[in-house]
């Protein structure tokens, strides 16, 4: 019996495409892990924001509470400004704006805008 030519050239390159498509698997499921967890920032920073739309800011202790949220989360290096002195009235301008990093040393900055409705 006689095997046919180009068997092993076939299976190579068969091999060679699962290896291409496995490489650029993982590489899509590391990327679509950072947009989760940036997403999730995103929501923690909208819930606060209408939190500090009802209260007419963000005190310390409310801070403290988005800060473990965000350490929670995994997020490093977190700085927080926003309207969080004093009270501001009904109809005032309130602004969260959140810095971090997330995993593999991605950065960003999350700038909620509002109004205040107290």
């Amino acid at each position: 019996m006689r095997k046919d030519a180009g068997t092993v050239g076939e299976l190579l390159s068969v091999t060679l495409c699962m290896l291409a498509i496995s490489i650029l698997l993982v590489n899509y499921m590391d990327c679509i892990q950072v947009l989760q967890q940036k997403l999730q920032v995103s929501q923690i920073a909208r819930k606060y924001i209408l939190k500090m739309e009802t209260l007419g800011g963000l005190d310390g202790e409310e801070e403290f509470r988005l800060q473990d949220e965000l350490e929670a989360l995994g997020v490093t290096g977190i700085q927080i400004e926003g309207t969080s002195v004093g009270q501001v009235t009904y109809g005032e301008e309130i602004v969260l704006q959140i810095w971090g990093e997330l995993e593999d040393g991605y950065t960003f900055t999350e700038k909620k805008v509002s109004t205040a409705k107290h």
